[in-house]
């Protein structure tokens, strides 16, 4: 027994120590910036190229002006930005007038943009700038060649969208922000009678996937997408029966928190010089090369600057090699963070479920509803508190890792068979050496094995922090999503599984070497 133990404590301790290094390193290598830090300005973006292009450009005048600036690309839709500013996670991120007064305020009534610039500083200490000059306003298209069953003739009269009456079987497919927003498909359904039933929420970029292929027929555009001139789509009226138009105007301009006037003056003057300098007729060709030649947004940007405001910034390309590298290193801090939490918490809960059935239950039951929370719903749930970054997403694969750990620490201990309870009893040993030298080493297998199957769902789960600029192997993923690039949607997905199963086969090497042969040949048989 005694060799058994010996063992178990160097398994333990061994899982420990090593996921305290990667603790350790965390908070030097993958620490994001917070806005209110007097050194530190953070901008936010949206996850689509036009407005992570306006964050870049917002970005590099702050840093030409010698702030210190971190972006953060492609952190969510309208309602997490703004939660972000208001939390003070982020100081600054482009918006657009129409997005705030139909969604983010739309039981205020806003008659206008002063109304709004004064609502903004008065309740929330925000600034709105001026506009860039380019209305990224909704519209509603469809393809110019007619759906099956419909005749070219009969389509071409389909000129606005309360055309669409006349075709409830068309198939839509709208952004998946555009079927929750008060100014999207609810009140757009409701404004023009719309009967259709087959209508469901995708990623935008896939919207137009979708109806190049002809699998949808009607998807939500913006007006300054790229993709309408390549796919020659037609752009329905939006014109309601009483002449108004159904969808405002989406002037772009930058939303501020108030205090970095005085904590930055100089870099709010520096990015205030995009006010006026953007219409739609500039912003159209730098999303193309964004999306459709897959030119890096920060270069993007960086162009337009050094053509408009002769501001030269050399943008370093980082190689493939070694943005794997750093990608590895974050999902692994992700991982190996979570986990290790995890060890130091499930393991005592297994043996207290193992120890007290009826109260162990309530644990195993209380676990098992964490694991019910979707987890993309879990990590937004902390934002508020812990605030965007890897803080949120390593908590809750924390959450996510104590099932099986918890569950399997209980099994291993309730499988020990009676007789070996009762022959440790018949030693004299008291309760805490028997759990310590028998029951916990005969319960390593089950242990591990728990902590095998947390880590590996850890890997893939952690992908998704790629939305809240935790880093790791989502933030590939979530890019190439954004701009229909393949190449990156598959590095980070191919990394994330090669990850798994390295992990896997780590924990099985480590099995062979950390548990007793004779509970490995008895497992076996």
């Amino acid at each position: 027994m005694n060799v058994v133990a010996g063992r178990f404590t160097r398994s333990l301790t061994g899982l420990l120590c090593g996921l305290v290094c990667l603790a350790g390193c965390q908070s030097e290598t993958n620490s994001v910036g917070s806005a209110g830090d007097a050194e530190t300005i953070v901008v936010g973006s949206k996850v689509f190229p036009e407005n992570v292009i306006l964050g870049e450009m917002i970005t590099q005048l702050m840093e030409n002006a010698g702030a210190n600036v971190i972006h953060e690309r492609g952190m969510g839709g309208s309602q997490t930005l703004w939660e972000s500013l208001r939390a003070g996670e982020i100081d600054a991120y482009p918006e657009y007038t129409g997005t705030i007064q139909k969604e983010l305020f739309a039981s205020r009534n806003i008659k206008d943009e002063a109304e709004l610039r004064k609502l903004l500083k008065s309740e929330f200490q925000v600034e709105m700038s001026q506009p860039f000059g380019l209305n990224n306003t909704y519209a509603i298209g469809v393809r110019k060649v007619p759906p099956d069953g419909i005749s070219q003739a009969d389509w071409d009269k389909v000129t606005n969208i309360a055309d669409l009456r006349k075709y409830p079987d068309l198939e839509f497919a709208f952004s998946n922000e555009f079927m929750d927003r008060n100014d999207g498909w609810p009140s757009l359904k409701k404004a023009f009678e719309l009967p259709h039933r087959n209508v469901e929420g995708v990623e935008h970029s896939f919207a137009y996937a979708g109806l190049e292929s002809g699998t949808v027929d009607v998807i939500d555009l913006y007006a300054t997408d790229p993709d309408i001139k390549r796919l020659d789509l037609k752009i329905l009226s939006d014109e309601l029966d009483d002449g108004r138009n159904f969808f405002p105007n989406y002037n772009a301009m930058i939303l501020y928190r108030a205090d970095l006037k005085t904590r930055v003056p100089e870099a709010v003057e520096a990015m205030l010089r995009l006010e006026g300098q953007i219409d739609n007729a500039t912003i159209i060709p730098l999303n193309a090369r964004a999306k459709l030649d897959k030119v890096p947004e920060p270069i993007v940007a960086a162009d337009y600057l050094q053509e408009t405001f002769d501001i030269e910034k050399t943008i370093r390309r980082e190689s493939r090699t070694a943005r794997l590298t750093r990608r590895t290193w974050e999902h692994l801090q992700l991982v190996g963070i979570s986990v290790f939490a995890a060890v130091l918490v499930a393991v005592p809960l297994g043996v207290f479920a193992a120890k007290s059935p009826m109260l162990g239950q309530v644990v195993l039951g209380v676990t098992g509803i964490l694991q019910t929370i979707p987890s993309l719903v879990l990590f937004l749930i902390m934002i508020p508190y812990l605030g965007i970054g890897p803080q949120p997403v390593i908590v809750g694969l924390f959450l996510y890792s104590l099932l099986p750990i918890v569950r399997n620490t209980y099994a291993g201990l309730a499988e020990i068979p009676r007789q070996i309870h009762e022959s440790a009893e018949a030693l004299g040993l008291p309760p805490a050496a028997r759990l310590w030298r028998i029951e916990l080493p005969l319960a390593t297998r089950s242990i591990m094995a728990g902590i095998k199957t947390a880590a590996t769902i850890n890997v893939g789960t952690a992908t998704l922090g790629g939305l809240i600029a935790a880093g790791g192997y989502g933030a590939p993923i979530f890019t190439g999503i954004r701009r229909l690039d393949w190449s990156l949607v598959s590095e980070g997905a191919i990394a994330a599984a090669v990850m798994a199963l390295v992990v896997q086969l780590l924990f099985d090497i480590a099995e062979r070497f950390l548990v007793s042969p004779g509970l490995q040949l008895k497992s076996e048989a």
